[in-house]
């Protein structure tokens, strides 16, 4: 079974740093894209960035480009979000989605709060 296991949210206040990890397990073969969601309060998910593995290829929304770093470890099918300059807006909860062989699975969240 697929399973993703994410960790590393917290509290910060404004123009800190975290970084989440996501561990991912059951598809060490295959290719994939892994990326993280973030939902806050009141409001719908929205996309935060994505790798694609071996393509080497990220993605990022515009509300976080050049500040969230998105990286792979491919041996350890793990994805890492390093969040700088973080923001009151960034508080949410983050959700780490991996899609493979065209399916999306998608781990639990970790809690991001940025205070002012």
């Amino acid at each position: 079974d697929v399973q993703l296991q994410a960790s590393g949210g917290g509290s910060v206040q404004a123009g800190g740093s975290l970084r989440l990890s996501c561990a991912g397990s059951g598809f060490t073969d295959s290719t994939y894209t892994m990326g993280w969601f973030r939902q806050a309060p009141g409001k719908e998910r929205e996309f935060v960035a994505a790798i694609a593995r071996y393509a080497e290829r990220t993605y990022y929304s515009d509300s976080v480009r050049g500040r969230f770093t998105i990286s792979l470890d491919n041996a350890k099918n793990t994805v890492y979000l390093q969040m700088n300059s973080l923001k009151p807006e960034d508080t949410a909860l983050y959700f780490c989605q991996a899609t493979i062989d065209g399916e999306d699975y998608r781990g639990q969240g970790t809690l991001v709060t940025v205070s002012s």
